[in-house]
């Protein structure tokens, strides 16, 4: 359990080190390196990040929680994670000095992902049905929501807590029916285990009733209050990145692919294409730019995440998000 007084200490030795260091931003990643991941990348080779002066490392992560106490802790100057997991990680853990600043899956990836041949097509075919679901995984963090907004009766449903690393290999062998996951992430992780496209059906839980935010870069706040003008410019390279990585897609692969050699290029491609499509250049942000929230949706969410989990505290949209950092230059909008 993370413990505010020694993350507030751990965070000013790391403050001090970045501040002898002048621009290093080391980033937490939320997963491995996948397509997704990619923009993050042609950053760094496109000079987006030296460009703002600062010297960034981007390091795997283990899921959707995984950087949140990274980033509080004073590890990682910022972070990407799932802000659902954050507020709850700051209703735990009040005073913890971290907060989202950009959101980047303005529509979350948070899927069920199951098998027509095993009967699930639906929300309601779950009922009755095996469901893998990895206890650090950010969707299966908000299956309940999901499972509440389409009436499902959670004591019908078997859930089967898996790791990572075998949950798409036990839906491709039958030993579940389903499983919880990011959208881009499992179904071509079933692609490349060879099953059939036809086969998968993908239940995106913000089609389904959800209104729930997803992932977010996230900034220690100690950091963010001692160095404002990097963490703007860092927020500047990262969404030059992802603009780059929509006009030239192959490019920003070929990027990973260097860091990651064994990855199937085309694959990732894809991969990378679902999660623009699907998650990044939504309508909203074709509009507004990307970065900021909507905080009537904001709202929504919250309340949504009330009626399945009881906060300690009175939750607060100003405790999990804050705009402060991002850039008023036009950097963020899509053309």
């Amino acid at each position: 359990m993370f413990r505010a007084s020694a993350a507030l200490a751990a965070a000013f030795t790391v403050t001090a080190t970045w501040a002898g260091a002048g621009t290093a931003m080391p980033f937490a990643l939320d997963w491995k390196f996948e397509g997704p991941a990619a923009p993050y990348f042609v950053a760094l080779d496109k000079g987006h990040f030296a460009a703002e002066d600062l010297e960034v490392e981007i390091s795997e992560g283990a899921g959707s929680l995984d950087a949140i106490p990274k980033v509080a802790t004073g590890a990682f100057p910022v972070g990407f994670a799932d802000i659902n997991s954050l507020m709850k990680f700051l209703d735990q853990n009040p005073g913890a000095p971290v907060i989202a600043a950009m959101m980047i899956y303005d529509k979350p990836p948070f899927a069920v992902v199951g098998r027509k041949s095993q009967g699930v097509e639906a929300p309601k075919d779950l009922e009755g049905r095996k469901l893998g679901a990895p206890p650090p995984d950010g969707a299966w963090a908000q299956f309940p929501i999901f499972a509440a907004e389409n009436g499902l009766d959670m004591a019908a449903i078997t859930v089967e807590p898996v790791g990572f690393p075998v949950r798409e290999p036990m839906l491709a062998e039958g030993q579940v029916d389903a499983v919880t996951g990011f959208s881009f992430s499992s179904v071509l992780n079933l692609v490349r285990l060879g099953v059939p496209e036809e086969d998968i059906s993908t239940l995106l839980m913000a089609d389904h009733g959800v209104a729930l935010y997803g992932n977010a870069i996230i900034v220690n706040t100690d950091f963010g209050k001692d160095h404002p003008e990097a963490v703007t410019g860092f927020l500047r390279a990262v969404a030059e990145g992802w603009k780059d990585a929509v006009a030239e897609p192959g490019a920003a692969i070929a990027a990973l692919i260097e860091r990651n050699p064994a990855a199937d290029a085309a694959l990732e491609e894809r991969r990378l294409g679902m999660a623009i499509r699907d998650n990044v250049l939504t309508d909203w942000v074709k509009a507004n730019g990307m970065g900021n929230i909507d905080p009537e949706r904001m709202a929504r969410a919250i309340e949504q995440t009330k009626s399945v989990y009881e906060f300690q505290n009175e939750p607060d949209a100003a405790l999990y998000f804050d705009s402060q950092w991002l850039p008023a230059d036009g950097s963020l909008t899509f053309e």
